[in-house]
């Protein structure tokens, strides 16, 4: 690993004890502040090799002179195996240049996790940044280049005497000249901890891969021995010396014909129909999926949602059509804004009033039998409007509707009978030609009649006359309508 020489110099740590120190220094905690974070400014020195790091890293996990809810209030709580797991992915890179995406893929933990972690390593002093990895916009990100050091503290705890071999070199460039006889029992636990590998905590899934298969090793080293008997006594041992041969089959005349070998017949756990019994959660689900699907202004609601506002009807058993006859006792509606809340109020108090099947039939009952009363109105109306269509003409029901049509065929009539131009002037001045006012609403009732899809006002008239009358826009439009109510495929009417 390429040292980086440091800009300032460094004070060097104090001094070391002695070789014959009976004991090991008892230090008061463990933190290195952000500043102090660099290999320029930090005060370890650098590991050798990833081994000898990873003996500071079980250290510094086994002493608790650093607590990480000490100095932040989130994430890890204690230096465990995670970080543990973490640092020995670290001890094999060379140069140490990780990216957090590398350890996520080899430790399995998450991202946020990781990058906990290597701050912790940082804050402990394990770690010290070489280069700082940047994230530049549009570009690929910058892994950070790391040092592994051992900090000062393990080298005062374990009585770690250390030399500066070249003056000039920076101080964290010092390396392990000695160690104390109290911390060499010490030592060599480290060395065992590093020297095995924490691996990822199983599963309870996992964990039972290993029965598994030991028994599938057992049951084969039984057939391997038994090579005349298959059947193993219930008690007996799996051994090569195997009592099978004593073992007697019952009589013949305790097996029934048909019957399975076991006295005791299994449970099947299939369920009628090849489906599970839905719970009281799968039954909410079920009839919200069906609302939604049948009621057109419930399309497109969060399922889960109307789950949660038809529970109760769905917990008393109610069915989608019951619902739907429910909803029609207590009316039908037009401009739905927010459906949920709608249905919410729609359905308060109904598994209440109708607590039993027999009134929740007879609700449906009424509710179809409206319906059909609705659409046998609507198939009179049909057949009314064909007929007044191809049959005679309807007088309108406005008083002043029919005055102006009689007057307006009062002048038809005038000028069939061949009155000159004078007469129909003078016929105008006598108040039978309709005045302005008297066009404008003749012209609204016959737009009004067209919007409703009826010609009955415009073609009432002499074509030439309704011309005059209502303007080439409104008969225009009369004759599209005639033409389309001779469609199969155009309905004309009003809500």
């Amino acid at each position: 690993m390429s040292a980086v020489a440091a800009p300032a110099a460094v004070v060097l740590p104090a001094p070391r004890p002695s070789i014959d120190d009976d004991g090991v220094s008892v230090l008061p905690g463990l933190f290195v502040p952000e500043a102090s974070q660099w290999l320029s400014t930090s005060t370890g020195r650098i590991a050798p090799d990833g081994y000898s790091w990873l003996q500071a890293v079980h250290w510094v996990a086994g002493s608790g002179l650093y607590e990480p809810r000490r100095y932040r209030s989130h994430g890890p709580r204690s230096f465990g195996p995670s970080t543990v797991r973490v640092a020995q992915e670290l001890a094999a890179l060379a140069p140490c240049r990780p990216g957090v995406a590398y350890l996520v893929r080899r430790t399995g933990l998450a991202e946020r996790t990781v990058e906990y972690h290597l701050g912790m390593l940082r804050e402990a002093g394990l770690l010290a940044y070489i280069v700082r990895g940047t994230r530049v916009s549009g570009g690929p990100a910058q892994a950070s280049e790391f040092a592994r050091m051992i900090p000062v503290e393990f080298d005062v705890t374990l009585g770690i005497r250390t030399v500066q071999r070249d003056e000039d070199a920076p101080a964290y460039t010092r390396a392990a000249s000695g160690i104390a006889e109290a911390g060499r029992d010490l030592m060599a636990k480290l060395a065992k901890k590093a020297a095995r590998k924490v691996r990822k905590p199983r599963s309870k899934t996992s964990s039972k891969a290993p029965a598994n298969s030991m028994r599938g090793t057992r049951q084969g080293a039984v057939a391997a021995v038994s090579g005349k008997g298959r059947c193993t006594p219930k008690q007996g041992d799996t051994s090569a010396s195997s009592t099978a041969g004593a073992t007697s089959f019952p009589p013949e005349s305790k097996l029934a014909r048909g019957a399975s070998k076991s006295p005791i017949p299994k449970k099947s756990k299939a369920k009628a129909g090849g489906r599970r019994k839905l719970n009281a959660i799968g039954r909410r689900f079920q009839l919200a999926r069906e609302l939604t699907q049948e009621l057109d202004w419930l399309r497109g609601c969060a399922v889960s949602r109307i789950a949660w506002v038809a529970r109760g009807v769905a917990d008393a058993g109610w069915t989608v059509t019951e619902i739907k006859g429910w909803l029609h006792f207590r009316g039908e509606v037009a401009h739905v804004r927010r459906a949920s809340g709608l249905l919410a109020t729609l359905l308060a108090g109904a598994e209440t009033i109708l607590d039993t099947p027999h009134k929740r039939a007879a609700a449906v009952e009424q509710w179809r039998g409206e319906q059909e009363a609705a659409r046998r109105h609507r198939i009179q109306q049909v057949r009314a409007r064909t007929e007044r269509y191809e049959g005679t003409w309807d007088t309108p029901a406005s008083r002043a509707v029919r005055r102006e049509i009689e007057a307006a065929f009062v002048q038809v009539r005038d000028a069939a009978n061949g009155r000159h131009q004078n007469e129909v002037a003078d016929s105008q001045d006598t108040g039978l030609e309709p005045s302005e006012q008297e066009l404008a609403e003749l012209r609204a009732a016959a737009a009004g009649e067209l919007m409703r899809g009826e010609t009955t006002l415009v073609r009432s008239m002499d074509p030439e006359m309704a011309l005059r009358i209502f303007g080439e826009h409104l008969v225009r439009r009369a004759t599209q309508i005639e033409d389309g109510s001779r469609s199969s495929l155009m309905t004309y009417g009003h809500r």
